[in-house]
């Protein structure tokens, strides 16, 4: 993958035109809201299935708030832009990184404070 950021991409061109003449480049245009909710959910309900989260409300608003994190970030890419003149892209790739490590992130910390629990109940017996 050639990121269109920075000079190496334009060397690259001049060496090897046919980087440039033979290629697609794929433009990313932001995903509507309901549609990050619903991929959202379709990751997530493996969590309601193991109990990790309790119901479908629970799951509902779980994954608005990473629909609504998720199209956040396209302001501060704004923000970013204007105060540091580079540029940061947001892609699909990117929302499901997030899903992928809130669901690492809660078994993580589930884990821990089952065996925090478990800890403490040996110590009080």
């Amino acid at each position: 993958c050639h990121s269109p950021v920075g000079d190496t991409f334009r060397i690259r061109g001049r060496k090897f035109p046919a980087i440039i003449s033979c290629m697609v480049v794929d433009e990313f245009m932001p995903w509507p809201r309901d549609a990050l909710d619903g991929v959202a959910r379709r990751f997530l309900i493996d969590l309601v299935k193991s109990n990790n989260l309790t119901d479908e409300n629970q799951l509902g608003l779980v994954a608005a708030n990473m629909a609504e994190v998720h199209l956040s970030i396209d302001a501060a890419n704004k923000q970013f832009l204007l105060e540091e003149r580079r540029n940061n892209y947001t892609t699909p790739k990117s929302f499901l990184e997030l899903i992928n490590f809130y669901m690492k992130m809660l078994s993580d910390k589930q884990t821990s404070v089952t065996n925090s629990c478990e800890r403490l109940e040996r110590g009080l017996a």
